[in-house]
């Protein structure tokens, strides 16, 4: 028995915010290729990395518009919660990509650490400076949104990343100015890496939660099981089950043991009133189901698997 079967599929989190995503995407694109010629004229391996990381902020971001695009396409008997789905998945795709990037970049970084190249540090600096302005404009973009959506935590989680990233590059660029030892740009590589896996370990986490529906964070099912056992006329309640479909939708459902005697029309209603007001006000969702039980059904129930 439903108490609120408006389903509607509007805009997910990413959705809401895609103008914000288009300029973080519009700034990435452009820095990465202004660092990708100044790693070439430069010769420096850290500010390639951190031109091969923005590039994997820029992809990532594409796969979180395309996703939030796909997100928005109607639900159907086939697949009754449309596609919002997708973000995540796309917030799956960003995540991996990170660690591959992260474990190239160490690879490359060991090799170098062998060999002396020349390096131009006037060029490495300036491009890196100029990476480190646009990843905080990014950040600033994307900040009042991350909270809201994993594909938006995943690209902000990245710029962040991306800036760390710059600032390293600028430290080696200024040691290799000031004291000639090379091999700063090799340890600034791999301090690059280090700063991006674990970030792409906590997104791949929350990915994996959503993916495996683990109750969303911050949501304590005891608490919302007390809620609903002081609704007036309820006995108890048991198969509760809730969520996640993609950032910003949870569901929720359970069975809900109510007394004979309210089971009538006006009583049943009532009850599900109650307990959509109560869900409302403890668990933020739409998507809220409760299969109501006399309890005569229940201790029927009981006895037939015991």
């Amino acid at each position: 028995m439903g108490h609120d079967h408006n389903h509607s599929h509007g805009l997910t989190a990413t959705g809401r915010h895609r103008k914000r995503l288009i300029a973080v995407l519009t700034i990435t694109l452009g820095v990465v290729g202004i660092q990708v010629v100044g790693a070439v004229v430069s010769g420096s391996l850290a500010l390639l990395a951190d031109a091969g990381h923005m590039l994997s902020d820029a992809a990532g971001v594409f796969i979180a518009l395309l996703a939030a695009w796909i997100a928005t396409r109607p639900a159907s008997d086939q697949r009754t919660y449309g596609y919002q789905r997708a973000e995540v998945l796309a917030a799956l795709a960003n995540a991996l990509i990170l660690i591959v990037i992260a474990v190239v970049i160490m690879i490359e970084a060991v090799r170098r650490f062998g060999e002396s190249p020349e390096i131009h540090t006037d060029v490495m600096l300036y491009a890196a400076v100029l990476g480190a302005v646009a990843n905080l404009v990014s950040l600033l973009i994307l900040r009042g949104a991350q909270k809201e959506s994993l594909n938006i935590r995943g690209a902000y989680l990245e710029v962040l990343g991306d800036l760390l990233g710059s600032f390293a590059v600028i430290a080696a660029a200024v040691i290799i100015m000031t004291t000639g030892f090379q091999a700063a740009d090799p340890i600034a590589s791999v301090l690059i890496s280090l700063m991006i896996l674990p970030r792409a370990w906590h997104l791949l986490r929350d990915v994996v939660d959503v993916l495996l529906e683990a109750t969303p964070k911050g949501v304590d099912v005891n608490m919302i099981r007390e809620h609903i056992e002081s609704v007036e006329g309820v006995v108890g309640a048991h198969d509760i089950h809730i969520w996640t479909i993609t950032s910003g939708v949870p569901v929720f459902s359970a069975h809900v043991v109510v007394e004979d005697a309210v089971l009538n029309a006006s009583g049943a209603d009532m009850i599900l009133d109650q307990l959509g007001s109560c869900l409302g006000k403890h668990f933020d969702t739409e998507h809220c189901t409760f299969q109501l039980e006399p309890v005569s059904h229940s201790e029927h129930e009981s006895h037939q698997h015991a």
